[in-house]
């Protein structure tokens, strides 16, 4: 009698633990622990990183409730074998399953890089970098790197001619290298035939159109306008007349805070003194923009040779086809700066 009894508490016993480990090993995949009553958020895992170390952020960073099953499974998985870098969305109240499949997967959220109004090389890693695992001064390494650029048919002057400012999307584990690559590819795809015919057709080259774009779009940050002011300055340079462009000077004195370009300013040593110089600069004087661009492809044909800004200060110009009336021009725009106790 003893033994039939003896049978069944272990037949009570296994079907109690087993009903507890089928429990456990349900919650374990299937219920809530990943950001359990919270919100979506990003986890960001390290190149390099290991499962350790991703076990310590979800842990510490409140990503999980129950790290021990998490754990578990991710092991069971082979995630611990197949750990992937990147920037991972993971949703509110995700299982366990759900989570590591797409951590497994390398199924990483993009991240969205915008950028526009930039001037220096320095900055311009700072805007790409940000947001990306790539590291600033190694991109910023490449840009100034004579051999690394010329592979691309640039030189260190006029590299950022390269950039079209623009939303663009990259994974968070893109290299320096890699970010390098994508943006000679949408510059290939932005120089169509149409466009580099156009280009041609002024004689220009893309990095050269890219330049007087720079300088167009520091001129004027009206749309309508730029076309003109485009005109204005490829009739000088058809003459080989000095462009005599104040933003280059500007660039050239390395103080974007100046207002008011003076004569002491015209007398720098630098081959973006536009006014010491004739030709274009060697480089941009700024990341030009799409629309500047086709500005300069698509200029206003006209016979103005100079040109002033208004002295009503609404950021359009005044244009001339003469020295005369452009000393005109210029004298009404002085009086407005003086009046207006702007003197430097």
């Amino acid at each position: 009698m003893k033994r039939p009894k003896l049978l069944a508490l272990f037949i009570v016993v296994g079907s109690v633990l087993l009903v507890s480990f089928s429990f456990y090993a349900y919650q374990m995949v299937y219920t809530p622990n990943v950001l359990a009553d919270q919100s979506d958020r990003i986890l960001l895992i390290p190149s390099g990183a290991t499962f350790d170390e991703v076990q310590d952020r979800l842990h510490e960073e409140n990503y999980v409730k129950d790290l021990l099953s998490f754990s578990v499974l991710a092991k069971l998985m082979k995630y611990d074998q197949y750990l992937k870098p990147g920037r991972y969305l993971l949703q509110a109240n995700m299982s366990n399953l759900a989570a590591i499949r797409r951590l497994r997967s390398g199924e990483q959220k993009p991240v969205d890089v915008t950028f526009n109004n930039v001037r220096l090389k320095p900055e311009l890693a700072q805007r790409l970098c940000e947001n990306l695992e790539a590291d600033k001064e190694d991109f910023l390494a490449l840009l100034n790197s004579e051999e690394f650029v010329k592979e691309y048919g640039f030189t260190t002057e006029n590299v950022l001619s390269l950039f079209l400012p623009d939303t663009y999307q990259f994974y968070w584990t893109t290299s320096a290298e890699e970010l390098f690559d994508r943006f000679y590819q949408e510059y290939e795809n932005f120089w169509s035939k149409q466009r580099a015919s156009r280009a041609d057709s002024l004689n220009m080259t893309p990095h050269e159109v890219s330049i007087l774009a720079s300088i167009v779009e520091s001129e004027t940050n009206k749309p309508d306008e730029a076309p003109k002011v485009a005109g204005l300055y490829l009739n000088r340079l058809k003459r080989n007349i000095a462009l005599q462009a104040d933003p280059t000077l500007v660039y050239a004195a390395g103080d974007f805070t100046i207002k008011r370009v003076l004569n002491k300013h015209k007398e720098i040593n630098s081959p973006y003194n536009t006014y010491k110089y004739t030709g274009l600069p060697p480089g941009p004087i700024r990341v030009p923009s799409i629309n500047a661009i086709d500005a300069v492809l698509n200029y206003e044909d006209h016979n103005y040779l100079y040109m002033c800004a208004r002295e009503d200060f609404s950021g359009y110009h005044n244009f001339a086809t003469n020295l005369t009336a452009h000393l005109a021009n210029a004298r009404r725009y002085q009086r407005a700066l003086s009046q207006a106790g702007i003197y430097n």
